[in-house]
């Protein structure tokens, strides 16, 4: 295993062990609730806002190392995006694990920390572990009081 492969590994465990913003924003101005029933992953983000700045964003739930990982780099790399920036930074990621994208396919040079999960769309069952926290976070960002499902 190549250099990356390790540093990649590492920062998922990393965020699996000591998860970043693992706690509820109270009081919160948007929240969302997600849920994986094929591996039993649940999410829930709150979000605080400061016009159109995301000032602090936070999840709590349970999940795999993929999910848990995947939503703590998610919440670092949001927090004081507009909610544009965030959007947007929500579809690069996408396209990044599901090869998926209107546009140019994002590099995982351009996608900083985040491409720890550039390998993920290799394996198809772990990229609903890797975007759950995603939709999760795009679901209170457009305002959606339903519970998010990957199914």
């Amino acid at each position: 295993m190549d250099d990356t492969l390790d540093l990649y590994q590492e920062l998922i465990l990393d965020h699996n062990k000591s998860p970043r913003n693992r706690r509820k924003v109270d009081p919160a101005d948007r929240q969302a609730e997600g849920f994986n029933p094929l591996c039993g992953d649940h999410v829930s983000v709150t979000i605080k806002l400061d016009g159109d700045v995301v000032k602090d964003v936070a999840f709590e739930g349970s999940g795999c190392a993929i999910s848990t990982a995947s939503a703590s780099l998610m919440t670092e790399a949001l927090k004081g995006k507009t909610l544009e920036e965030a959007k947007k930074t929500f579809q690069r990621f996408h396209g990044l694990v599901t090869g998926e994208t209107d546009e140019e396919p994002p590099t995982p040079d351009s996608m900083g920390k985040l491409a720890v999960f550039s390998n993920v769309c290799n394996y198809p069952a772990r990229v609903k572990c890797a975007t759950l926290a995603w939709h999760t976070l795009k679901a209170a960002l457009d305002g959606e009081n339903e519970q998010i499902s990957t199914e």
